[in-house]
């Protein structure tokens, strides 16, 4: 019903511009072309000034509407994500002061300036003195945006702390692809023209290949292959090994704040800390529902829009535990020669308790 309000208002101040317009026509014709354009300026000025008003109190309205529903109203869920969200305040507020400032004097001006008799209008050809002014300040402003973005940016994509989590992302179409490192603590070596979607989706090189020329790499053998769900954990840098099995892709992981490149045969890299568990995220959102999202956010085909993943953020036991029950992609061929991946990548392992002949054996911090 709102909707349909809004609707019908505007339409009606169509109507009414419309009327206005061809009102002055009308006037011009009786009244001759001078008269009727003194008349056209002087309604002209006006509705600028009125335009001036209700867009800036659009625009107040539309975001006390909207801002709850936009990621803003989130708290970043990475200490990068709160760098970007810092400068992206910053670039709003500078914006934001440059947009109000210019608007209100373009729509006042043309009111307050209208044509009048008597006025004559000031002309002046060049001054140095004032584009200067404004070309300076724009300069000095944008680059000391350009300088903080670039500081993150290295930041973002520089060495990651030692006892970061590696884990690398594969995009394909559509879909995401996560390697974990298993005991060996190191990712085997893969080559593209392996690749088999129901068994071997990395091209992870399990067997020698004369016919390539590639020798088996036992580093892959433990390694840990799982599609669509990546686990993070709270407060432990991962750094993301990032390539495509296809197209260009884009990791974006929106409630982090981050975004990256997936491109064949270029792997790129980023670090990040998440700093709440999904289950924490769930209580700051007052969602029960929420769910960290991966997306591609580069059009890479038909199925783009469905390219879509999770994240789940846990902590360090609740990692384990999950790590505990995997298996790695080789054993999943091979269970003769079950090669299980341990407590990987860990820093403070979990009392955890495995199994040995049905004998349960506590491991102690």
């Amino acid at each position: 019903m709102t909707m349909f309000l809004t609707i019908a208002v505007v339409v009606l101040i169509f109507i009414v511009i419309f009327q206005i317009s061809k009102a002055s026509e009308y006037v011009s014709v009786i009244n001759g072309n001078d008269t009727a354009r003194k008349q056209s300026n002087k309604i002209n000025g006006f509705l600028m000034l009125g335009f001036m008003i209700f867009g800036l109190i659009g625009v107040w309205y539309c975001n006390e509407l909207l801002y709850h529903k936009t990621l803003m109203a989130q708290p970043a869920a990475s200490n990068h994500g709160e760098k970007v969200d810092e400068m992206l305040k910053l670039t709003v507020v500078i914006t934001g002061i440059v947009f109000i400032i210019t608007q209100v004097l373009l729509f006042w001006f043309s009111y307050k300036y209208q044509e009048k008799e008597g006025r004559k209008v000031f002309h002046f050809a060049h001054s140095s003195k004032l584009e200067a002014v404004w070309t300076a300040i724009p300069a000095i402003v944008l680059a000391i945006l350009v300088i903080i973005g670039l500081k993150n940016w290295y930041a973002i994509t520089g060495d990651a702390p030692k006892n970061a989590l590696e884990v690398e992302v594969v995009g394909k179409q559509f879909g995401w692809i996560f390697r974990y490192k298993g005991n060996d603590n190191q990712f085997g070596k893969k080559y593209f023209k392996i690749i088999d979607n129901a068994t071997n989706p990395l091209g992870l090189i399990w067997e020698d290949n004369e016919k390539l020329n590639l020798k088996k790499d036992t580093a892959g053998f433990d390694d840990v292959v799982v599609e669509q769900t990546l686990y993070l954990i709270k407060d432990r840098p991962v750094r993301l090994i990032i390539g495509s099995r296809d197209v260009i892709h884009d990791v974006g992981l929106s409630h982090f704040r981050m975004k990256m490149d997936a491109v064949p045969g270029t792997p790129t890299t980023m670090w990040f800390t998440p700093k709440y568990t999904t289950a924490e995220m769930k209580e700051i959102t007052k969602n029960p529902n929420f769910v960290y999202e991966i997306s591609c956010d580069q059009m890479c085909g038909n199925g783009h829009y469905s390219m879509k993943g999770t994240v789940e953020v846990v902590t360090q036991a609740q990692y384990d535990a999950w790590m505990a029950k995997q298996q790695s992609a080789y054993s999943k061929l091979s269970p003769k020669e079950e090669v299980k991946p341990a407590i990987a990548d860990t820093t403070k392992p979990a009392i955890a308790a495995v199994s040995v002949a049905n004998k349960p054996i506590a491991k102690n911090n």
